[in-house]
């Protein structure tokens, strides 16, 4: 019976940590590029209550008898499906439709990625201009650097295609590509991404080298959509089915805890 208690423990600690899960995705359902997180379960060790070739008689058996010690939460995943595009009135809103990713430079140096597309133009102290993110990390161009701009251009005028080429008009109003692309990003294994907050990722052994869309050759680029946020990929009523399941088997294992504790003082009473 100890064994049932916790074991019925584990399952309280896991079914917390999935709630958790699910309660960080509710609350990220407005959040520009979140994706969605599910949380994996994997089951504890087993103990042996009776070998293969062992019975009563002494006989032979094919199977053995085992019971198991619990549950642990063995990985939270990230899901990066699309999410569905959201209009904006800002010039300085970029979606991604694809598998790309958005390169920033973080104040440490390292390059993260992210699908938030909510940028701006920031004057910067060299008289130029930097594309950048709502946090003011600069946004990184097809050839892995800065996104600068000189202040001769007018930030409202700007335009982005759809392969991600900056755009300024000519004398004559039809926009022209000014040699600077935004850059956009692949991964072999998106999934082995590290989070650095709730859109921002960070390239792990897991998850593979950024490979570069404008110059990795057989990729599936993605295509820019100005003007167009990504939404979170959240699915609130699924999100919400889940709770209730999450919640059902948390009361589950409380119950199991309660009944162990009565077995146990039915036996502790056995001897009055």
């Amino acid at each position: 019976m100890v064994r049932s208690l916790w074991s019925a423990a584990t399952g309280m600690n896991a079914q917390q940590t999935n709630l958790d899960t699910i309660a960080n995705n509710l609350a990220n359902v407005n959040s520009v590029g979140y994706k969605t997180q599910v949380a994996q379960f994997k089951s504890l060790l087993y103990q042996n209550l009776q070998t293969v070739t062992t019975t009563a008689n002494g006989d032979p058996k094919p199977t053995s008898s085992q019971v198991g010690l619990g549950v642990r939460t063995s990985s939270i995943n990230s899901i990066f499906r699309q999410g569905s595009l959201l209009d904006s009135d800002s010039d300085t809103a970029f979606a991604i439709e694809g598998v790309g990713f958005f390169g920033v430079r973080g104040e440490d140096g390292i390059t993260y990625y992210t699908r938030n597309g909510d940028f701006t133009w920031a004057l910067g102290g060299n008289g130029g201009m930097t594309l950048t993110n709502a946090d003011g990390l600069p946004v990184l161009d097809s050839e892995g650097r800065t996104l600068s701009l000189p202040r001769t251009y007018i930030a409202s005028r700007l335009s982005i295609t759809e392969d991600g080429q900056i755009c300024y008009p000519d004398d004559r109003n039809n926009p022209q590509p000014i040699g600077r692309k935004i850059g956009t990003f692949q991964f072999s294994n998106p999934g082995g991404l590290m989070r650095v907050g709730n859109t921002q990722f960070a390239v792990t052994d897991a998850s593979g080298r950024a490979l570069n869309e404008d110059t990795t050759p057989d990729v599936d680029k993605s295509r820019i959509v100005q003007g167009y946020l990504e939404g979170s990929n959240v699915q609130v009523a699924n999100e919400m089915v889940n709770m209730i399941v999450t919640q059902r088997a948390y009361e589950m294992n409380s119950k199991a805890i309660t009944t162990s504790d009565a077995m146990m003082e039915v036996a502790n009473n056995l001897k009055r």
